[in-house]
């Protein structure tokens, strides 16, 4: 019998990839948020029960960490009970739930190298960082046919993310000088590939948490000039330091995450960061350079 696979937050950059990768295999429904608000518990339990999946593969979040500091609500109602409400109602049909959850249920207070791993206590800075925790949590006590994987630092050719940005940013003509963080660490990771690491995770029938970002690390500023070399447009970053580019809620400094789990269990699927970020690179060039330019008109 074919597996049928349920994916929330269907407009998102990580779930259109989980949906190409999982789809050639397995039946998929994806959802966007207008379609199921998993927020709301019989909207959800209705769509679910009538799809009836065996895995509901939650990839929905209010992600807008400034934000989250002041819309409190909205980013409870996503992160906290929207994930509750999906591990109730797959406990109740017998299904498994796959969470993504992130980096930022960490302090990043680890001197760097240092890694966090699974089992290292979580200690949250921001209001995102404590609502994705808190998900996790809920998740837990709902049901024990789980599996929560932390990442961090996510770019894909869908939707907007940081290396979009940087390159429509210096494509402008003249290009002007971007300041990009140089104290923040972390591994840059391609939705694709961790699309191909959940579907691993479904088919080994992962249990617990795990951790699962491209292998290696650098600064915001040191993957965005990797990434810019590749293309032959004039650009100009300048590194600069957190307290030079002030936001709402704080940055963990440190967002190394290491596969230990992953590793442990031989299912490592994830490579170094700049050798995704060369096939990423390869793969769209043309619809990258587009897409900066059409931005930029």
């Amino acid at each position: 019998m074919n597996m049928k696979i349920l994916i929330t937050g269907g407009n998102g950059q990580l779930a259109f990839d989980c949906n190409e990768v999982l789809k050639k295999k397995y039946e998929v429904l994806s959802h966007s948020h207008k379609e199921m608000d998993i927020s709301d518990f019989g909207q959800t339990e209705r769509i679910i029960n009538i799809f009836k999946p065996d895995t509901i593969l939650n990839c929905a979040a209010y992600t807008k960490v400034d934000a989250c500091e002041t819309e409190k609500d909205l980013a409870w109602k996503v992160n906290v009970i929207g994930p509750k409400n999906l591990a109730e109602i797959s406990e109740k049909l017998g299904c498994k739930i796959i969470h993504i959850s992130t980096d930022y249920v960490f302090s990043g207070k680890k001197p760097t190298p240092e890694y966090y791993v699974e089992d290292d206590s979580p200690d949250p800075l921001t209001y995102y960082g404590n609502t994705k925790l808190e998900g996790e949590l809920a998740i837990q006590k709902a049901t024990n046919s789980y599996a929560i994987i932390r990442t961090a630092w996510l770019y894909g050719i869908r939707s907007n993310n940081f290396l979009k940005t940087i390159l429509k940013l210096c494509s402008k003509n003249p290009p002007k000088g971007v300041k990009v963080v140089n104290d923040q660490f972390g591994s840059i990771t391609w939705t694709f590939k961790l699309a191909l690491q959940i579907k691993k995770i479904i088919e080994t029938d992962g249990q617990g948490t795990y951790h699962a970002t491209s292998e290696g690390y650098s600064t915001w500023f040191e993957a965005a000039e990797y990434f810019l070399k590749k293309f032959a447009i004039p650009y100009k970053v300048i590194p600069c330091s957190t307290k030079e580019y002030p936001t709402q809620a704080r940055r963990p400094a440190n967002s190394i995450l290491e596969n230990k789990r992953l590793k442990q269990e031989g299912i490592n699927l994830m490579n170094h960061w700049e050798n995704d970020l060369e096939q990423f690179f390869s793969k769209f060039r043309e619809r990258l350079i587009r897409d900066a330019t059409e931005a930029n008109r």
